[in-house]
C-alpha cells in the first residue's frame, strides 16, 4: 500500500492529499530517510511524521485497504 494511503486509513493524517503534501514537503520520514507519497508501507516500518513542533514516532503492525475508525488504532503501534 502507498504511504500517503496508509497516512489517511490509519487516520494519522485526515485526508489523503494533506498526506501527499506532507510527504513532498518532507515532513514524513520512514526508517529514518525522507519518502515520497508513492512509498510501499510493509510491516515492521517505523514511520515519523512531523506536526509542526510535534513529531509522531509510529511502527506499522498491519495494513488494511479499509478500516472502521474505531479498529484504525490497532494498524500502528505509538513509539
Amino acid at each position: 500500500m502507498r504511504l500517503d494511503k496508509y497516512l489517511k486509513v490509519s487516520r494519522l493524517i485526515k485526508r489523503r492529499t494533506v498526506a501527499n503534501d506532507a510527504c513532498d514537503s518532507e515532513r514524513v520520514s520512514v526508517n529514518g530517510r525522507p519518502v515520497r507519497a508513492s512509498y510501499p508501507v510493509k510491516i515492521g516500518d517505523v514511520i515519523e511524521v512531523r506536526f509542526g513542533e510535534r513529531t509522531l514516532k509510529v511502527e506499522v503492525v498491519s495494513i488494511a485497504e479499509t478500516v472502521r475508525k474505531e479498529d484504525a488504532g490497532a494498524m500502528y503501534k505509538e513509539l
